[in-house]
């Protein structure tokens, strides 16, 4: 249907019209029948007093409105009098000839003095009467309807149907396109009518619909991270196999290599001789060490716990990663309070700091400092280990204690330091962050239960 598919402004303007016209039709065609029966018994009514009035041989009035009624006594030649009227006034006199309703003039002659009168009768007064009365509420009722369709068009249905409906237009098209900040209805333009509680609907929708949303993303994001630790986890199995074949593979040479560096150390003189066996023994121990890490990375393993020094655990675990020549390169401060202590095993906490230190002394340049700073906060110990490079990419930050990440780009990075210092950390009830610092360089900072000073 035509009308059926015009926009909501059109239907209003032809209804509110239609409407308008035939209210005015309808008033129109009851109140000028009224107006015309008053009119017409006001005319009779006077047709009937000047009757009477012209029948009396009273003088002829003064009044103002005389003038109307052209009222008038001569001869029968100055007052026009038609021949006929003439001869019957003659045989008739005193009466009156002429019917006021009907006729236009009335005729009389005056039998005191033989003279004639003639009255006219306002039948036009009357005619223009109604002639007026229409052309005014016809005039009236076009104002009306003109005033009341602006009022409509231009404030009524502006305000309170063509804005919200073009609110809501807006809106959807914003929701049509992703544009989350202009898909809701602004709450100052909802009112308490039925249009009203449609926008507050719509926007209670959406804010469920994208709530919804936005919690399937959440889930999705979730279940990609899900799959990403399985497939890390399906890595660290086979690590674990591989690491605990290779450790088992290596500590049979390793221990005759051990064996006999101790052997040469007995036999061989000299203190450059000494402090090179020295050496290489740590590093079969370091060797050892590493071999360890690997198979307790894919199999946790429950170490004795007990009250531990931290500050001599920094000193050793510096001690074992300035092997690397680059250690002398750089600054290394250690200001960890010699009296805080943690619960938790000593070798293990070594091989913490020894993750943390080594990532401080690839990211650091020659001249660089790495400072460590410890103390204790309530019932927890905060060890802190800072660098001055050039920090940890926003993109690996996230994920920088999984398994495997790694942001450097050399041979030397395994990306499994950091995933094995925070196993460590958690089976010792503690927690381990990363963030950047200020200044420049990054910051590793991780929080230990305080541990129980037997001494007291």
């Amino acid at each position: 249907m035509f009308f059926g598919d015009l926009k909501v402004r059109l239907k209003l303007v032809v209804l509110h019209n239609f409407f308008f016209a035939v209210l005015t039709i309808a008033v129109y065609f009851t109140l000028i029948p009224i107006i015309k029966d008053r009119i017409e018994g006001a005319r009779k009514r006077e047709a009937h007093l000047v009757t009477q009035l012209f029948a009396e041989d009273r003088p002829l009035p003064t009044l103002a409105v005389i003038d109307l009624y052209d009222y008038k006594e001569g001869t029968a030649n100055s007052l026009a009098i038609p021949f006929d009227v003439r001869e019957w006034l003659h045989q008739h006199p005193g009466q009156i000839f002429g019917d006021a309703v009907k006729d236009d003039f009335l005729y009389r002659k005056v039998p005191a003095n033989g003279m004639f009168r003639r009255l006219r009768v306002p039948h036009a007064y009357y005619q223009n009467a109604v002639s007026l009365a229409r052309y005014a509420l016809f005039g009236v009722l076009g104002i009306i309807y003109v005033l009341a369709v602006l009022l409509l068009e231009l404030v009524i249905m502006p305000l309170y149907v063509y804005r919200p409906l073009r609110l809501m237009l807006d809106a959807d098209w914003a929701t049509h396109v992703g544009d989350r900040e202009n898909e809701y209805i602004d709450g100052r333009y909802i009112r308490k009518d039925e249009i009203g509680q449609i926008m507050a609907s719509r926007n209670k929708t959406i804010g469920e619909l994208r709530a919804h949303e936005d919690d399937l993303i959440r889930k999705n994001l979730l279940l990609e991270e899900a799959k990403r630790k399985i497939e890390s986890q399906d890595r660290l199995a086979s690590l674990g196999l591989l690491s605990a074949s290779v450790a088992h593979e290596l500590n049979t040479p390793l221990a005759v290599l051990h064996g006999s560096v101790e052997k040469l150390m007995e036999t061989v003189e000299g203190a450059n001789q000494q402090q090179r066996l020295k050496r290489m023994l740590r590093v079969t121990e370091r060797i050892r060490q590493i071999s360890e890490g690997l198979v307790d990375f894919a199999r946790g393993r429950k170490d004795e716990m007990t009250r531990v020094v931290l500050a001599p655990v920094i000193g050793e675990a510096w001690t074992l990663v300035a092997f690397d020549d680059k250690a002398t390169l750089v600054s290394f401060i250690n200001r960890c309070d010699p009296a805080i202590n943690v619960q938790g095993n000593s070798g293990r906490l070594v091989q913490v700091f020894v993750n943390l230190l080594r990532n401080a002394l690839d990211a650091v340049q020659s001249g660089g400092e790495i400072l460590v700073e410890g103390r204790t906060q309530g019932e927890w110990t905060v060890v802190t280990v800072a660098d001055n490079g050039p920090g940890i990419p926003p993109e690996v930050l996230p994920n920088i204690f999984e398994a495997f990440i790694t942001s450097r780009l050399d041979s030397r990075g395994t990306g499994l330091g950091l995933a094995v210092a925070e196993g460590i950390v958690h089976q010792h009830g503690g927690k381990i962050e990363a963030s950047n610092r200020p200044g420049g360089g990054a910051i590793l900072t991780v929080e230990l239960p305080n541990g129980i000073d037997h001494s007291h």
